[in-house]
């Protein structure tokens, strides 16, 4: 399926797309570093982080990924599984769901809407499936933009946790 959205096209991911998947994590840890936040992700490319590169490629295997195009190039990337990871402190909910485990946008493209297409798109495969609970995770430090980011999609805070010293919360969506 090729959604389009503000000319963002988005089409089932591959193995395929793991490199550029790699190349937006890496500069988005970059990103965090420059404006301060080596919390989130450390200061480490995730591409030189033990199991980075293996987990992406379980995410374009083993997972749905999703790729946002923009004039064919990849912008954005999304992961949806039917829970959260098994590494991470929470359960999964008590009907059917689907999982973001991994929302990235390309920073270059930033403000174009990007993760807002992904996310709107996860809901509509969510629907597809006959499921009506979207969840995800997020880190929850930091001034919370990332969650306001959530939020602002139709996502309802839910279970905050932490992960090590990581704070971090779960967000639900339904879309049913």
């Amino acid at each position: 399926m090729n959604d389009t959205t503000h000319g963002i096209r988005i089409r089932p991911g591959s193995l395929a797309d793991a490199p550029a998947i790699l190349d937006m994590l890496d500069a988005a840890v970059v990103w965090m570093n420059a404006r301060g936040n080596t919390e989130q992700w450390g200061t480490t490319p995730y591409s030189q982080k033990p199991g980075g590169p293996a987990r992406v490629e379980r995410y374009t295997t083993e997972n749905s990924p999703y790729i946002a195009e923009l004039d064919g190039t990849p912008v954005g990337a999304l992961v949806l599984d039917s829970g959260p990871s098994p590494q991470m402190p929470i359960a999964p909910a008590a009907e059917p769901e689907r999982y973001v485990r991994l929302l990235i946008s390309d920073r270059r493209y930033a403000g174009r809407g990007i993760g807002a297409a992904l996310l709107a798109h996860a809901a509509a495969e969510t629907r597809r499936a006959g499921v009506d609970l979207l969840r995800v995770d997020c880190w929850a430090g930091g001034g919370g933009e990332l969650v306001a980011f959530y939020e602002r999609n139709g996502f309802t805070r839910t279970d905050p946790f932490l992960s090590r010293t990581w704070p971090g919360q779960v967000l639900a969506r339904r879309v049913g």
